[in-house]
């Protein structure tokens, strides 16, 4: 009898670190996540990402689950981030005349606000006495998940603080892009959506979509420059700095 309790107690683990398994949670805890966001009429504050990831974190801490289990059963899904990246170039070229038009603001934006969204955080931290490992991991955070992985695995940082820095970092940028341009009475699609990918990378980008798909171009934009800018950028004034 205890043989046979051992293996039903191990049956969830088994389960959700096959492929089918993982997959399956990921995708009721995303599709549950956006029926919560709904029901709470559509906050800002909690996309339906943070939500799934909160549902399919209780999971893991409820169930005799390793979180190593869990990502090996979903790993194949990291593989999608980079060619979901990649799919944000059909938007882009819908825009492609109002990028033209617009080249030499976003140039001269951009460089700037890439590096202060990269540094305030990394200073701050510096600050306060973090070590090595956590300003690595804070140093990505406003970059697309694909290359803030890469970029924290190069400079020695955490991955799962990572993640926590790219959910809040997403968040955030959200809230105040928007409290912002409602403060400055900023209507331009075009302006709020380069701030929201920016900013707030995949996430703005998937809130600046809501708005209108030219603001989702905008913040494709933002979010693939910014991360081209960091992935060349970081690396040698990390080791510079270092």
């Amino acid at each position: 009898m205890s043989e046979l309790g051992m293996s039903l107690a191990a049956l969830p683990q088994a389960w959700f670190a096959t492929p089918i398994g993982a997959i399956a949670l990921t995708l009721a805890a995303y599709f549950l996540g956006v029926h919560l966001f709904k029901l709470l009429r559509h906050p800002s504050w909690c996309p339906p990402v943070i939500i799934a990831a909160l549902l399919i974190a209780a999971v893991i801490a409820l169930l005799p689950i390793g979180i190593d289990d869990y990502n090996r059963g979903a790993a194949w899904l990291m593989l999608l981030l980079g060619p979901a990246t990649v799919a944000l170039a059909v938007p882009l070229y819908q825009q492609l005349g109002q990028i033209r038009a617009l080249w030499k603001p976003i140039v001269l934006t951009l460089p700037l606000s890439a590096t202060l969204a990269s540094c305030y955080a990394v200073l701050i931290a510096w600050l306060l006495g973090a070590p090595r490992e956590v300003l690595a991991s804070l140093a990505p955070k406003s970059v697309t998940s694909p290359i803030a992985l890469s970029l924290t695995q190069e400079l020695g940082g955490s991955t799962a603080l990572l993640m926590g820095a790219l959910m809040t970092t997403g968040i955030t940028a959200i809230f105040g892009v928007e409290w912002l341009s409602r403060w400055m009475r900023i209507r331009d699609q075009r302006l709020i959506g380069l701030a929201l990918g920016i900013n707030g990378h995949a996430l703005g980008t998937v809130r600046a979509f809501e708005i209108s798909h030219q603001a989702g171009a905008f913040a494709s934009l933002g979010m693939s420059l910014t991360g081209a800018f960091t992935a060349i950028v970081l690396p040698l004034v990390w080791h510079l700095w270092a």
